[in-house]
Protein backbone atom coordinates (compact mmCIF):
# COMPACT_ATOMS: atom_id res chain seq x y z
CA UNK A 1 0.00 0.00 0.00
CA UNK A 2 1.49 3.33 -1.01
CA UNK A 3 0.83 6.42 1.03
CA UNK A 4 0.25 9.73 -0.69
CA UNK A 5 2.16 12.67 0.61
CA UNK A 6 0.09 15.59 1.88
CA UNK A 7 1.43 18.61 0.08
CA UNK A 8 0.75 22.29 0.51
CA UNK A 9 -1.15 22.35 -2.76
CA UNK A 10 -3.54 19.58 -1.56
CA UNK A 11 -4.18 21.40 1.73
CA UNK A 12 -4.86 24.63 -0.16
CA UNK A 13 -7.38 22.87 -2.44
CA UNK A 14 -9.13 21.32 0.59
CA UNK A 15 -9.34 24.66 2.45
CA UNK A 16 -10.49 26.65 -0.58
CA UNK A 17 -13.10 23.98 -1.43
CA UNK A 18 -14.47 23.99 2.13
CA UNK A 19 -14.75 27.78 2.19
CA UNK A 20 -16.36 27.79 -1.27
CA UNK A 21 -19.04 25.35 -0.08
CA UNK A 22 -19.74 27.39 3.09
CA UNK A 23 -19.89 30.71 1.21
CA UNK A 24 -22.04 29.20 -1.55
CA UNK A 25 -24.57 27.80 0.93
CA UNK A 26 -24.68 31.11 2.83
CA UNK A 27 -25.30 33.08 -0.36
CA UNK A 28 -28.05 30.67 -1.42
CA UNK A 29 -29.82 30.89 1.96
CA UNK A 30 -29.48 34.70 2.10
CA UNK A 31 -30.95 35.02 -1.40
CA UNK A 32 -33.87 32.75 -0.50
CA UNK A 33 -34.54 34.67 2.73
CA UNK A 34 -34.68 38.02 0.92
CA UNK A 35 -36.55 36.65 -2.09
CA UNK A 36 -39.37 35.05 -0.06
CA UNK A 37 -39.79 37.86 2.52
CA UNK A 38 -43.44 38.98 2.25
CA UNK A 39 -42.77 42.60 3.21
CA UNK A 40 -43.67 45.07 5.90
CA UNK A 41 -46.57 44.61 8.29
CA UNK A 42 -47.18 48.34 8.80
CA UNK A 43 -46.05 51.44 6.93
CA UNK A 44 -44.86 53.33 10.00
CA UNK A 45 -43.96 51.26 13.06
CA UNK A 46 -43.73 54.31 15.35
CA UNK A 47 -47.28 55.43 14.61
CA UNK A 48 -48.54 51.85 14.93
CA UNK A 49 -46.88 51.54 18.34
CA UNK A 50 -48.52 54.76 19.57
CA UNK A 51 -51.99 53.53 18.56
CA UNK A 52 -51.52 49.93 19.71
CA UNK A 53 -52.70 50.18 23.34
CA UNK A 54 -55.93 52.03 22.51
CA UNK A 55 -56.76 49.62 19.68
CA UNK A 56 -56.04 46.57 21.86
CA UNK A 57 -58.19 47.90 24.73
CA UNK A 58 -61.12 48.61 22.38
CA UNK A 59 -60.81 45.16 20.83
CA UNK A 60 -60.65 43.43 24.21
CA UNK A 61 -63.74 45.37 25.35
CA UNK A 62 -65.71 43.64 22.57
CA UNK A 63 -65.03 40.27 24.22
CA UNK A 64 -64.92 38.45 20.90
CA UNK A 65 -63.08 35.25 20.09
CA UNK A 66 -62.31 34.06 16.56
CA UNK A 67 -61.49 30.52 15.47
CA UNK A 68 -60.67 29.20 11.99
CA UNK A 69 -61.23 25.73 10.57
CA UNK A 70 -60.90 24.04 7.18
CA UNK A 71 -62.80 21.08 5.78
CA UNK A 72 -60.39 19.63 3.20
CA UNK A 73 -62.99 17.20 1.82
CA UNK A 74 -65.51 19.95 1.01
CA UNK A 75 -62.82 22.61 0.41
CA UNK A 76 -64.61 24.94 2.82
CA UNK A 77 -62.88 27.50 5.03
CA UNK A 78 -64.86 28.51 8.14
CA UNK A 79 -64.39 31.32 10.69
CA UNK A 80 -66.47 31.46 13.85
CA UNK A 81 -66.72 34.66 15.87
CA UNK A 82 -68.22 34.31 19.32
CA UNK A 83 -69.01 36.93 21.93
CA UNK A 84 -68.27 36.93 25.62
CA UNK A 85 -71.50 34.94 26.16
CA UNK A 86 -70.34 32.21 23.75
CA UNK A 87 -72.99 33.02 21.15
CA UNK A 88 -72.14 33.73 17.48
CA UNK A 89 -71.51 37.35 16.53
CA UNK A 90 -72.61 38.81 13.21
CA UNK A 91 -70.14 41.56 12.27
CA UNK A 92 -70.82 44.55 10.04
CA UNK A 93 -67.68 44.04 7.91
CA UNK A 94 -65.30 41.11 7.49
CA UNK A 95 -62.06 40.61 5.57
CA UNK A 96 -59.94 37.47 5.60
CA UNK A 97 -56.57 36.80 4.01
CA UNK A 98 -55.24 33.24 4.08
CA UNK A 99 -51.60 32.70 3.18
CA UNK A 100 -48.28 31.18 4.06
CA UNK A 101 -46.08 32.90 6.62
CA UNK A 102 -43.09 33.08 4.28
CA UNK A 103 -44.57 34.21 0.98
CA UNK A 104 -47.48 36.16 -0.52
CA UNK A 105 -47.57 33.86 -3.56
CA UNK A 106 -50.27 31.57 -2.04
CA UNK A 107 -52.45 34.32 -0.52
CA UNK A 108 -56.22 33.94 -0.83
CA UNK A 109 -58.82 36.61 -0.05
CA UNK A 110 -62.11 34.69 -0.03
CA UNK A 111 -65.52 36.35 -0.04
CA UNK A 112 -66.95 35.23 3.29
CA UNK A 113 -70.67 34.45 3.62
CA UNK A 114 -72.55 34.38 6.95
CA UNK A 115 -74.66 31.29 7.57
CA UNK A 116 -75.66 29.50 10.74
CA UNK A 117 -73.46 31.48 13.12
CA UNK A 118 -70.25 31.28 11.11
CA UNK A 119 -68.59 32.77 8.05
CA UNK A 120 -67.47 30.44 5.30
CA UNK A 121 -66.06 30.42 1.78
CA UNK A 122 -64.89 27.77 -0.66
CA UNK A 123 -61.09 27.81 -0.84
CA UNK A 124 -58.57 25.26 -2.10
CA UNK A 125 -55.80 25.04 0.51
CA UNK A 126 -52.85 22.70 0.23
CA UNK A 127 -51.48 20.75 3.18
CA UNK A 128 -49.40 22.47 5.83
CA UNK A 129 -49.55 25.55 8.03
CA UNK A 130 -51.49 28.63 6.92
CA UNK A 131 -51.71 32.06 8.51
CA UNK A 132 -55.19 33.61 8.64
CA UNK A 133 -55.34 37.40 8.94
CA UNK A 134 -58.83 38.14 10.16
CA UNK A 135 -60.30 41.65 10.31
CA UNK A 136 -63.86 42.51 11.31
CA UNK A 137 -65.73 45.60 12.39
CA UNK A 138 -68.32 45.81 15.15
CA UNK A 139 -71.62 47.63 14.67
CA UNK A 140 -70.19 50.63 16.55
CA UNK A 141 -67.16 50.75 14.21
CA UNK A 142 -64.64 49.13 16.55
CA UNK A 143 -62.09 47.13 14.55
CA UNK A 144 -61.28 43.55 15.53
CA UNK A 145 -58.05 42.07 14.15
CA UNK A 146 -56.59 38.69 14.83
CA UNK A 147 -53.98 36.45 13.28
CA UNK A 148 -54.87 32.78 13.49
CA UNK A 149 -52.87 29.67 12.65
CA UNK A 150 -54.46 26.92 10.62
CA UNK A 151 -53.06 23.47 9.91
CA UNK A 152 -54.39 21.57 6.89
CA UNK A 153 -53.70 17.86 6.90
CA UNK A 154 -52.47 16.40 3.66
Amino acid sequence: MSERELTGRTVLIIVVSAFAVVIGVNLLLAFQAVHTFPGLEVDNSYVASQEFDAARDAQEALGWTAAADYDSVAGLFVVRVTGRDGLPVKVSEIAVTIGRATSKRDDHTPAMEYFGGSYSAPVALGPGYWTVRFEARAEDGTPFRQRLQLFVRG
